[in-house]
């Protein structure tokens, strides 16, 4: 008897069910139990969709869509310890306080570049710890405060050490370099996880993301990797 030759789709499996878009996922307790010190940041994640798969076949003029991806790390251990997924064109200051509300204990550190140079911001990071260091680069241009000559902010004192010293010996100095910690960890979820959202809905999406950081942080708990540098 013959077989019948039927070509069958593969199913796709790499998506979320229905089901998906109340999943809990629990988030275990963190790392070092003392207080965080913050690196914030954002990457942008592709969507994949009906509409995406129409624009790499048939090369349709469909721009591509995207979601914004903010993730903030503990500098002492690079765990990922608080994230959020939303449109592309929300502004990346807005969503700290967001952030900050995942988190269990108040950082003792917030570190960031230039977009977050907003009032808003440090007012978030002080008020739920008044002696929380605030390491973000002033705009280019920026002038202290009308209170700068008598009670300086954080702020104040950046523009002055960066107006004296300049803006490279100000990163040494504040340990601003350390931001590159949290630009690694966006590079080592991309390379494990990707840099596209298989889901079709932002729920499911959102539930997507939690798996992907829980497995990171799992995979971060486990053992980092150890580089020797040969003489």
């Amino acid at each position: 008897m013959k077989m019948l030759e039927i070509d069958l789709p593969v199913p796709d499996h790499t998506t979320l069910s229905r089901r998906a878009c109340g999943l809990p996922v629990c988030k275990p307790a963190r790392i070092g139990m003392d207080e965080p010190h913050l690196i914030v940041d954002s990457t942008g994640l592709k969507l994949r969709g009906a509409g995406e798969w129409l624009f790499e076949k048939h090369g349709t003029t469909k721009r591509r869509a995207w979601r914004k991806l903010h993730i903030a790390i503990d500098a002492g251990n690079g765990e990922i310890v608080a994230f959020d997924l939303t449109d592309k064109d929300v502004d990346d200051a807005s969503h700290v306080p967001t952030l900050l509300d995942q988190l269990t204990q108040a950082p003792a550190s917030f570190m960031a570049d230039g977009a977050y140079d907003r009032a808003a911001t440090y007012g978030a990071i002080l008020a739920r710890n008044p002696t929380a260091r605030f390491i973000v680069p002033p705009c280019k241009g920026a002038v202290p405060g009308p209170t700068a000559t008598i009670s300086p902010s954080q702020r104040d004192l950046h523009i002055f050490a960066i107006d004296e010293h300049g803006r490279m010996n100000w990163q040494k100095m504040s340990g601003y370099n350390k931001r590159s910690k949290v630009e690694a960890a966006m590079s080592r979820y991309k390379r494990v996880i990707g840099d596209a959202l298989k889901s079709r809905h932002d729920d499911r999406r959102t539930t997507e993301v939690a798996i992907a950081v829980k497995s990171l942080n799992r995979m971060n708990e486990l053992g980092p990797a150890k580089f020797v540098r040969r003489a």
